[in-house]
């Protein structure tokens, strides 16, 4: 291994996977913005919750907070011109209708959906906690939508190469190939 270096510690360090979460504004509109601060920890029982966090003033964090629902929309190559249309333009600046998307709705919560992803959470807020001018919520996913070519055999079987995630980290990154399962570089 070559040798490391020590840098700054600043958000785009860490590898992120990109989603565009998608919420209901007053009027019952479908807003969408990207957010890329996401990962998942262990609920009390044999569930996970989606853990998301959103910084400063935006219209999908009053959103969340007003509703206390979300989807969770995981953005794949394709989807990379859309996800910096929704980070170009804000909710406050009018609607975001300058790209083609087409939204539909959860199957299990009232939330909007892009019907371009592949992989889409469904979740509820059970926990918020603030730092400065985040907020971090904790959420059980209600409902996955997934893409009909993935075949999940069962929970670690999920073949990131057919979704085409994008990764960021202060620039955006996808993957390259399926490298093996757990135990097989033993």
């Amino acid at each position: 291994m070559g040798k490391r270096r020590s840098v700054a510690p600043i958000y785009s360090m860490c590898v992120q996977p990109a989603f565009i979460i998608g919420t209901n504004n007053e009027d019952g509109t479908a807003n969408f913005a990207p957010i890329t601060w996401v990962s998942v920890t262990q609920e009390e029982d044999e569930g996970y919750m989606l853990v998301i966090s959103m910084f400063g003033t935006k219209r999908t964090k009053e959103n969340v907070q007003r509703t206390g629902i979300f989807s969770a929309n995981l953005v794949s190559v394709d989807m990379l011109p859309l996800m910096d249309y929704f980070g170009s333009h804000h909710a406050s600046d009018g609607p975001k209708d300058g790209a083609a998307y087409e939204v539909g709705r959860g199957e299990i919560l009232d939330v909007p959906v892009l019907e371009q992803s592949r992989w889409v959470y469904e979740c509820e807020v059970a926990r918020i906690v603030e730092t400065g001018n985040s907020i971090t919520f904790f959420c059980p996913v209600r409902n996955i939508q997934m893409d009909e070519r993935l075949s999940c055999r069962d929970p670690f079987d999920v073949d990131l190469t057919v979704l085409e995630p994008v990764i960021y980290s202060g620039k955006y990154h996808s993957l390259g190939k399926l490298l093996g399962d757990i135990g097989d570089f033993l």
